[in-house]
């Protein structure tokens, strides 16, 4: 394919008439543990499918193109990705992280410093001097953008800056907005980390995971790490995740339909504290996410006057929105942070990190605007009547 296609172009095209031997129009997928060998001491490029397997490393050429990267690794989840990118680091080493990240990522870093692998600096990354100073000595800066589930939007070239500075590497989790929307390799990350279970399949009915890597270098450590310790992902859920992203960018752009549709009469409404959705003129993030976005994706989250007692009569009202972890998916799904994303946070790191029991997140879906314009009305007047 032309490297110089349209992205756009590039995710609907990939692995399209590459079957040589049958001339399939699909790529098809190879569904072995291991591959023979030529003759003796003569492998073939595949030996066995943890190392590596032509379905997978499609996928993973697809999202090193989407990305700009230099190589990806596919692994068996999100979170697998995100241990994929910790072997970077040395017992002793620092890594900052945001004080309101991903509550998987929080209890895997937790877990790790407890064992005294690593050193953690929680941070609040829009502010630059605690960021510089968090920087001193570290080995990674781990960014979120937008956060997970406030949606704060980090400026990506000021934080390569100030990791730079410090001789820090940085990694950044893309999975809130897809290549589609954001490409921190052109904003100089080193490495992009995706849970694939989210937008880039888009039908949640597989989990998965990639690290795509800036240079040849961190490419072969990744891929090093995965096959070593067994984080790879199978041949069947990348056939899926490669489906999904040949719809990617018209699935997103539904998606960001409907989520700015709902921010706006959000923010109208008297049930609603804050609405927290970098598509607004209003969240303080616009203007990056102006700047380094291509768009502003399909997640929001708000604060209900009421706290809890209202977002729970809230995601009892609505009928669309299913009660569900997870996101990026065709479906709309609420959330309710406290109790489930991020349960895995004392009551002083939810605090921290902003998070309330008057919090909800969604994963607006693809269905008709006014259809879910509608349900969340009828979830607000619930949480009115509860409050």
């Amino acid at each position: 394919m032309d490297k110089n296609a349209a992205k756009q172009t590039q995710a609907v095209r990939a692995g399209i008439d590459t079957d040589t031997q049958h001339g399939a129009v699909m790529p098809p997928v190879y569904l072995t543990s291991n591959f023979s060998f030529a003759g003796f001491d003569q492998p073939r490029t595949h030996d066995y499918t943890r190392t590596s397997n032509p379905t997978r490393d499609t996928l993973a050429e697809t999202l090193t193109a989407l990305e700009n990267g230099a190589g990806a690794t596919v692994t068996a989840t999100g979170m697998g990705a995100i241990t994929l990118a910790f072997q970077l680091l040395n017992p002793g080493d620092i890594i900052v992280a945001p004080q309101d990240c991903y509550g998987g990522t929080f209890r895997l870093l937790r877990g790790l410093a407890d064992r005294g692998l690593i050193q953690v600096r929680l941070v609040d990354q829009m502010d630059d001097a605690a960021t510089s100073r968090a920087l001193a000595g570290a080995r990674l800066l781990w960014v979120e953008s937008p956060t997970n589930p406030l949606l704060r939007v980090m400026d990506l070239d000021k934080l390569r800056s100030l990791s730079r500075e410090h001789g820090a590497l940085m990694a950044v989790d893309n999975t809130f907005l897809s290549p589609a929307l954001q490409r921190p390799l052109d904003f100089g990350a080193d490495l992009v980390v995706h849970s694939t279970t989210k937008y880039l399949n888009g039908h949640s009915d597989i989990v998965g995971g990639a690290v795509v890597a800036a240079t040849p270098e961190l490419a072969e450590q990744m891929a090093w790490w995965a096959n070593a310790m067994g984080l790879t992902g199978s041949p069947f859920d990348s056939f899926l995740t490669l489906r999904g992203i040949r719809t990617l960018y018209a699935r997103i752009a539904q998606h960001e339909q409907n989520a700015i549709a709902l921010a706006n009469f959000l923010e109208q409404s008297d049930a609603v504290e804050r609405v927290f959705y970098p598509g607004l003129e209003s969240h303080p993030g616009h203007d990056i996410a102006r700047r380094q976005q291509r768009g502003f994706g399909g997640m929001l989250s708000f604060e209900l006057r009421g706290s809890e007692a209202a977002a729970r009569a809230f995601l009892e009202g609505v009928e669309l929105f299913t009660l569900a972890e997870s996101l990026g998916g065709v479906e709309s799904l609420a959330c309710h942070p406290a109790t489930m994303t991020h349960a895995t946070l004392d009551p002083d790191s939810q605090k921290v990190a902003g998070i309330t029991g008057g919090l909800v997140r969604l994963s607006v879906g693809i269905e008709a605007t006014e259809d879910l314009v509608r349900d969340v009305l009828k979830g607000l007047e619930a949480a009115q009547g509860a409050s």
